[in-house]
């Protein structure tokens, strides 16, 4: 076995053990990109080894998916897909673990009609309500992981030479899960610590506010009565712990749907719908978008925040310092797995309900009632730099730092 065969197997343990945590006799349901078939085998092989029941795999290919938007009935794109809600609502209601291998290129729809798109998503949002609903409950375990393809290679390292791209990316993605370390599962444990370090100073401080200030951004947003700040590691259903996201370096909660006042601006492109949003503005009155400005990507932007009524609020309020492996490599990935781990960030769209007290017992309307938002969508965008301040305001009016300079103040 070669060294980048060796280590490609380590990531896999991650993924399988740490990612999804995958359980004896449980099911693993694996999305990913054909160019991703050895990683995957590698996957299946260690998942049965653990006593996985059964590795279902669903296979899919940019290729062809650019092929359906640039041919295919404009009916297709709003006929919802309740085959495949089915399927996935079926496999979270009988705990099956559920892992993403993503290999995206960020231009994979450029050109493409933004109006397909828009209509894609949200009709397949809307299928799938019932299981989103489920997964942002922590009822089952999920992951999302990334592997390179040769566009998105480019892409990040265009003055690399070609046959160094792929290369130079598999490192970098390596390098942020923790690879390069001689026990990766340990240095894993050992991250997730202190992450929930700082979850648990400010669950203790219960700030009401946050009001961040920053190069075109001054923007306050008020928190939910009994919000929880969660980290990497999530509980499912069953008891057991999985890291949705690998690479991952947030604190994370959600704020007060109707709370948030104030203009933002973004300090990284957003790389959405197989298109880049760049450079954009968002105003919000009473939490609701009420402007949106972007220097490239407006039409894109503009349809995402249509997608509902929901789509115009903030689901997520994320930190992550400036000092951050991710953000300290002064790698741009146009990927948000990646880039949102490098940067403070919010999310357009639904709430994570297990970041309110009792949010996973309650039902969406007992959600909403507590001030949690409800979308089809969830699109993390970036918004954090060196330049960033963040206090945090409590509830008797005492104004407290929580960063300074783009990083942690405690």
């Amino acid at each position: 076995m070669t060294d980048f065969e060796a280590t490609l197997s380590k990531y896999a343990d991650l993924a399988v053990q740490i990612g999804v945590n995958v359980q004896p006799g449980q099911i693993l349901v694996v999305h990913a990109p054909i160019l991703a078939a050895d990683f995957v085998r590698m996957i299946t092989a260690k998942a049965y080894a653990i006593g996985a029941s059964l590795v279902k795999v669903n296979w899919s290919d940019e290729f062809i998916t650019r092929q359906q938007f640039e041919h295919a009935a404009d009916e297709v794109f709003t006929k919802a897909p309740t085959w495949y809600a089915g399927e996935m609502t079926e496999f979270a209601e009988n705990g099956a673990a559920v892992l993403h291998v993503i290999a995206d290129n960020p231009d994979a729809l450029k050109g493409i009609d933004p109006q397909r798109i828009s209509n894609f998503q949200k009709t397949r949002g809307a299928a799938l309500t019932k299981y989103r609903e489920y997964q942002m409950s922590d009822k089952f375990s999920w992951c999302i992981v990334a592997v390179p393809s040769q566009p998105w290679a480019d892409k990040v390292f265009p003055d690399v030479p070609a046959e160094e791209r792929m290369g130079k990316l598999w490192e970098a993605i390596f390098h942020t899960v923790r690879l390069d370390h001689e026990d990766p599962v340990a240095a894993w444990q050992e991250h997730l610590n202190n992450l929930d370090s700082k979850a648990n100073v400010l669950n203790a401080k219960k700030y009401k506010k946050l009001h961040y200030i920053a190069p075109g951004t001054d923007l306050t947003i008020e928190l939910p009565k009994g919000h929880l700040w969660a980290q990497g590691d999530s509980i499912n259903a069953k008891g057991h712990s999985f890291v949705a996201n690998m690479p991952t370096e947030e604190v994370f909660t959600a704020p007060l749907k109707t709370g948030v006042n104030g203009t933002v601006r973004s300090t990284k492109p957003l790389s959405h719908g197989g298109n880049i949003i760049d450079g954009f503005t968002l105003t919000f009155e009473n939490g609701r978008i009420i402007k949106v400005e972007a220097e490239k990507g407006q039409e894109a932007l503009e349809h995402l925040i249509n997608m509902d009524e929901g789509a115009r609020y903030l689901g997520e309020v994320a930190l992550v310092p400036h000092q951050s492996p991710i953000s300290e490599s002064n790698i741009l990935y146009y990927n948000t797995l990646f880039d949102e781990n490098a940067s403070n960030h919010l999310a357009i769209g639904m709430a994570y309900a297990f970041c309110l007290e009792g949010g996973k017992e309650m039902n969406a309307e007992q959600q909403i009632a507590h001030g949690l938002n409800s979308s089809v969508t969830h699109v993390d965008f970036m918004i954090g730099s060196s330049a960033m301040d963040i206090d945090g305001i409590t509830e008797d009016g005492n104004v407290e730092p929580v960063f300074r300079n783009g990083n942690w103040a405690f």
